[in-house]
């Protein structure tokens, strides 16, 4: 016995991919958000319609080196703060809208911080409404003459729709309207919730023109919410049950045929006008998780996503039927979504269930974010790393958006205050690389072959033909030229009525008999018809007056039917009224006991920090009236220290100003006797030499006490030392530094240094090529003469390639006149002349009252020295 092979499982058929190559890039736009209050610190700066500027608040650092950063990024668009709500669906929604009526899918959701205005871009107030009620107001302004009845589109659980008859779908409303406990009024007449009655005003409704006018369409509407990662039906109707309610059941996602995302069990309600989708839209907004946090106060706490799905399917060749086959029904979606705001735990205030909900929100925009940076890397850098869909809710119900099966748009919401610059920046970060992913084109249904126009033919002729009976006043359809046609053919047959001959007596004749043969059949065929409709007409009136007499039997009955129902239902509305305003009453107090709370938490914490604070302005008053007694009294000893500075200062200033008055006194003095002298006509000897007056001491150089003409001092004769060479003179190579505003003295000695480079600024290439450095530096003495100095030092190589200049030795060079005539200074005071000398070239005044000197720094030769005296040189 042959066992037969065990079959395999097939393989599932790979996704369908579109035909079209083009794709399209994310469209992301940029929303900003009115500050809260006016002198609020703001980071938000919108330079033009595409870009924005974000600026660091103040004391925020962005980088490493402390220094502030602003960054600019760029959108599809970017909306101000006075922007409206129709401007924004005009250039965001709007285009999708019109490819959902043309059978192509979109999707839009809105993400940001939370408190930046996400729902009311989404959903709107009271005369602003969001994108969500606009979209739904378009697409039943553009389809609503080609709508069709209600259960003639039916969907299935396996994510497809079916089409049914007209008597199927007639069946299927007595039905679900005998299984109502009320029968419910139209759509036309159902009281709006006053919350969105007037979300959008006339004026600002918008329609597509170029709608497919030989189809019939329906609407669908399913709301769902993810929260915590699992996902609920916000429109599923549960029984309350107030002693041990039942929590609500998650969904789960599963895959159609054509690898399509969609939520099995869950309920999509059709809804024939925008007012009833927006009905039931809010019936599942009220259900929806939020919650109030530090920063909102009404924070979604889950991702809400309505899904509206539009299924559409040609008529007949006709134009009067839909056809009956699942494969001409086209069916597209739209999805918008309104995610949950990114938070953190810290700012919030956030504590157990609030903690874990903000979690799951983060993890999730996480996942997000990290699907879109793997798609971004997949298409740049050619690789083929798989995207973690399904590790989130979020991403793994939208797959199939990024994977080609619709447009996809973002509205990045931002609130522009500086607390929340780092989430904002993060944001902004993640809408731009989300603008670098590129999404596939869908592509466009296929067109049926029916010839266009039949919708307007068929009402066409159904115009005339209404027409046609109002004028005559009966049936005038195909039965009844049947019947005309028949009773023609049940005439007798008209013989031959061709002549050949004028002379022909039988044909004519014969014609003649037929014809009244027929006119003697037709009148008894009338009079028939007469007798029968006679007949018809007395039992008509019979029915007639039958169904009078029904009819108002009926409408008393149905008189007092609607009398009960409009109690009923007035009583019902009273009902619904009150518990509705009971709920509100509830959570109003719920939310101002909440409220409560923080404000006396809040009051707490306030009052405690006031405490602290005034202790710790008690404490540093304390330490003030401290620090300024002590600094009153460092004060006035400073103050005492430095007057008495100031008037040791004046005093010497005062005596150093008489000493400079004295010398010159005494110098001028000894000119006068040297010129008084040298008028003389012959010369007497000269006194002998004494020795030079002895200064007078601080106490005793007083203005008043100052002698009226110079004691005689006696001349010596000068000694006249060999020049002792400078010591710059060496082996060595020198640098000569010489700034550009030295003086030219005119001097007989100079620093001559051989070997040397004379330079007006030190370089470092003239260092290099040096071993020594010599700088010549003047300045006035305490005499008022020019003294000059020569700073020595040894250049030195450095560890870094350089050189440097080690100063080691200090020359000055002084110039100063004589202040007696005839008379050489002493080599020393206290000690006696070397010799006798002969006056010489002492004799006449220049020579006496110039001498030229020469010290070294450090020497044993002072001020008061005599080194070696050269007579100046004249000038031509």
């Amino acid at each position: 016995m042959i066992r037969q092979a065990k079959g395999k499982t097939p393989r599932r058929p790979p996704p369908k991919k579109p035909s079209s190559n083009q794709k399209d890039p994310v469209g992301v736009y940029c929303r900003v958000r009115p500050l809260g209050v006016e002198d609020e610190e703001c980071c938000i700066e919108v330079i033009s319609s595409t870009t924005i500027q974000l600026h660091a608040p103040e004391g925020f650092k962005t980088n490493r080196n402390g220094e502030y950063k602003e960054t600019q990024y760029s959108f599809k668009k970017v909306f101000r703060v006075s922007i409206s709500q129709m401007e924004l669906f005009e250039d965001v929604a709007k285009p999708l809208v019109d490819d959902l009526i043309h059978g192509k899918n979109g999707l839009l959701f809105t993400y940001g911080v939370t408190g930046s205005g996400k729902t009311f871009t989404m959903t709107g107030s009271p005369g602003q409404g969001g994108l969500l009620p606009r979209s739904l107001d378009m697409i039943f302004n553009s389809i609503a003459p080609y709508q069709a009845k209600r259960y003639v589109f039916k969907t299935d659980d396996k994510n497809g729709v079916e089409v049914q008859s007209e008597v199927d779908a007639l069946l299927e409303r007595q039905r679900r309207e005998n299984n109502l406990p009320v029968p419910k009024t139209s759509s036309s007449r159902q009281k709006l919730d006053p919350e969105i009655a007037d979300m959008i005003k006339l004026e600002e409704a918008y329609k597509t023109d170029d709608v497919d006018e030989d189809s019939s369409y329906s609407v669908f509407v399913s709301y769902i919410e993810i929260y915590n990662n699992y996902i609920y039906d916000l429109l599923e109707e549960t029984q309350e049950d107030a002693i041990k309610p039942k929590p609500p059941q998650s969904k789960i996602l599963r895959e159609d045929q054509n690898h399509n995302m969609y939520v099995a069990g869950c309920m999509e309600v059709e809804v024939k006008s925008a007012e009833e989708a927006f009905q039931v839209f809010w019936r599942g907004q009220k259900k929806r998780k939020v919650a109030n946090t530090r920063l909102n106060r009404e924070s979604s706490r889950s991702h809400s996503v309505l899904i509206i799905k539009l299924a559409q399917a040609p008529l007949d060749a006709d134009g009067n039927n839909i056809l009956q086959d699942k494969s001409q029904v086209t069916v597209s979606q739209l999805c918008l979504v309104d995610l949950a705001g990114s938070e953190r735990t810290g700012r919030t205030g956030a504590e157990g269930t609030r903690i874990r909900e903000a979690g799951n929100i983060n993890q999730s925009l996480l996942n997000l974010r990290t699907c879109i940076e793997i798609l971004r890397e997949n298409q740049m850098c050619g690789t083929n790393r798989m995207v973690p869909y399904r590790d989130s809710k979020v991403t793994h119900l939208f797959k199939n958006y990024f994977d080609g099966e619709g447009k996809v748009r973002m509205v990045v919401c931002v609130n522009p205050k500086a607390d929340d610059y780092e989430e904002t920046l993060l944001v902004m970060r993640f809408a731009e690389m989300t603008q670098e992913v590129e999404v596939a084109r869908p592509v466009d249904r296929p067109i049926c072959g029916f010839t266009p126009g039949r919708r307007h033919r068929n009402q066409a002729f159904q115009e005339e033909l209404s027409r046609k009976l109002e004028g005559r006043g009966g049936p005038v359809d195909g039965d009844v030229h049947s019947v005309m046609s028949h009773l023609v053919h049940s005439l007798p047959p008209l013989p031959s009525s061709v002549v050949t001959d004028p002379h022909d007596d039988i044909t004519l004749p014969r014609l003649i008999e037929a014809l009244q043969n027929r006119h003697r059949i037709r009148q008894m065929m009338i009079e028939e018809y007469n007798k029968a409709a006679n007949v018809m007409k007395s039992k008509l009136q019979e029915l007639d007056n039958n169904l009078i007499s029904n009819d108002h039997f009926i409408q008393e009955q149905n008189g007092k039917l609607t009398e009960k129902d409009k109690m009923i239902q007035s009583s019902k509305a009273e009902i619904e009224r009150l518990e509705k305003r009971i709920k509100m009453q509830e959570h109003k107090i719920d939310i101002l006991q909440k409220t409560t709370k923080i404000y006396e938490d809040d009051k707490r914490a306030l009052q405690q920090e006031l405490e602290t604070r005034d202790q710790r302005l008690q404490r540093e008053q304390s330490d003030k009236r401290r620090l300024e007694q002590r600094m009153h009294g460092v004060v006035s000893d400073t103050q005492f220290k430095w007057e008495k500075e100031c008037d040791r200062r004046v005093n010497a200033m005062q005596l150093e100003m008489q000493n400079k008055l004295w010398v010159k006194d005494e110098k001028l003095k000894q000119l006068k006797a040297i010129v008084t002298e040298s008028k003389t006509p012959g010369r007497p000897d000269p006194p002998p030499r004494q020795t030079q007056p002895k200064r007078p001491s601080r106490e005793e150089r007083l203005p008043a006490k100052r002698s009226a003409s110079p004691s005689p001092v006696p001349t010596t004769t000068p000694v006249r030392p060999l020049h002792r060479r400078s010591r710059s003179a060496g082996g060595e190579k020198w640098v000569d530094h010489k700034p550009s505003s030295s003086m030219d003295l005119g001097t007989v000695l100079q620093p001559v240094i051989p070997n040397s480079i004379q330079v007006s600024a030190a370089t470092e290439k003239a260092l290099s090529k040096c071993d020594r450095y010599v700088l010549t530096h003047q300045e006035v003495a305490s005499d008022g003469e020019v003294q000059t100095k020569l700073i020595k030092g040894e250049v030195i190589k450095t560890r870094g390639g350089g050189q440097a200049v080690q100063f080691t030795d200090i020359e000055t060079l002084k110039q100063e006149l004589t202040t007696v005539p005839r008379r050489k200074r002493k080599s020393s005071e206290g000690t006696p002349t070397h010799g006798d000398q002969t006056d010489g070239a002492w004799t006449d005044v220049e020579t006496r009252c110039s001498v030229a000197m020469e010290m070294r720094a450090g020497s044993n030769m002072g001020p008061g020295y005599e080194h070696h005296g050269i007579t100046k040189r004249r000038k031509p």
